[in-house]
């Protein structure tokens, strides 16, 4: 009598090859978002490889950076693989990302189940995403499963995607799973109103699970040029011919998410449980401006002035102040409410709360004329 299949391995990728302008002065080419302390005292790259590690050994962690983060991303993370550190000549979005390291990992293990996993976000309860990441993998091991994890939405936030979820499926370890129905792109706040209201819509944290040789199916049939070109780059791995190959085709990929690429295709073309979504409550926020990093630092005290330096407030409130000065000067406030004031040595940003996400038409601006030193 024999035992049960073994369950297929599952590696987690880490896509951290993101720019982060929203964090400008602080986050730069050389340090963006997810290499800088913006939420405790270690890199959000590291909190996010620390929350993987009890799930997933360092022999199944993969990152897709830059060559520009690629030196930092190992020094961050020694225990990681140096091979499974893959390093984009140009950013092609996230179809190109996870294509170009599912081939890696396929080549390794063609049955393999892949998390993708961004590296810049907060998640409060680690414990319970865990379970929610097995769970999802559980899923994507039952079939050929596209699966998301969805976000219940607090407010109608209008700068994130939304997942709307059709019939149950079966749950996994206890958590609930569904079909999903549609995905929705940055809606309006009327629509955005109308998804909080029917309480069947998630935000997409753009986090995914899949057998890399399903996602790879599912490029060649929606992403064709994209999966040929790869594939020939693919056949070149662990040779010296693959850092010229990647070069030479990388730039020449379609620059598309894999949001748009694949799974809103799927959605529309393949049948009910082919994508499914998990609700995930745990504590998750992406923090995309220095508006949310307050929200998120200030969540217990509403009108309180936050410092990284010594402050003095004086009918103030809703500040959020950051100082990356060597001395440690005081800031005095007075008379000013809401406000982002972010210091760097060479940099000094002074914003409304409420115009935090427009901090990259500062880094626009600075490209326009530019001022490359401050990039």
């Amino acid at each position: 009598m024999t035992g049960s299949p073994k369950p297929p391995a599952a590696h987690a990728v880490i896509l951290a090859g993101g720019r982060g302008t929203r964090f400008w002065p602080r986050s730069r080419t050389r340090t963006p978002k997810q290499l800088l302390n913006i939420v405790g005292s270690t890199t959000m790259f590291e909190q996010t490889v620390t929350r993987l590690l009890p799930a997933f050994p360092y022999q199944r962690l993969w990152t897709v950076t830059n060559a520009e983060q690629s030196r930092a991303i190992r020094r961050l993370a020694p225990g990681l693989p140096a091979a499974h550190v893959l390093s984009e000549p140009v950013g092609r979005n996230t179809a190109a990302a996870i294509g170009l390291a599912a081939f890696h990992i396929v080549r390794d293990d063609p049955e393999a189940l892949m998390a993708v996993l961004p590296a810049d976000h907060f998640i409060a309860d680690a414990g319970r995403y865990r379970d929610i990441v097995r769970a999802a993998l559980e899923v994507a091991a039952r079939g050929p499963n596209l699966v998301v994890l969805g976000i219940p939405p607090t407010h109608p936030e209008t700068g994130y995607g939304y997942i709307e979820r059709a019939a149950a499926d079966a749950p996994a370890s206890g958590v609930p799973v569904w079909c999903v129905k549609r995905f929705t792109e940055k809606p309006n706040e009327s629509a955005a109103s109308e998804f909080l209201s029917a309480g069947n819509y998630y935000w997409n944290a753009g986090m995914f699970f899949w057998r890399a040789s399903l996602f790879l199916a599912a490029l060649e049939r929606f992403l064709p040029a994209t999966y040929a070109a790869l594939a020939r780059v693919a056949e070149t791995i662990g040779t010296r011919r693959y850092a010229a190959a990647l070069a030479r085709t990388y730039p020449k990929l379609e620059n598309i998410s894999v949001d748009y690429a694949i799974l809103e295709r799927a959605t529309e073309q393949w049948d009910c449980g082919s994508v499914s979504v998990l609700p995930a409550d745990i504590g998750w926020s992406d923090i995309g401006s220095w508006a949310a990093v307050y929200k998120l630092v200030s969540a217990k005290t509403a009108g309180a002035n936050v410092s990284s330096a010594p402050l003095c407030a004086i009918d103030s409130s809703g500040n959020y102040v950051w100082t990356g000065t060597k001395e440690a000067r005081t800031v005095a406030l007075l008379g000013v409410n809401d406000l982002v004031v972010v210091e760097t040595p060479d940099a000094l940003l002074i914003c409304s709360r409420n115009r935090a996400q427009d901090v990259l038409k500062v880094v626009k601006w600075l490209e326009l004329n530019r001022k490359t030193r401050l990039l």
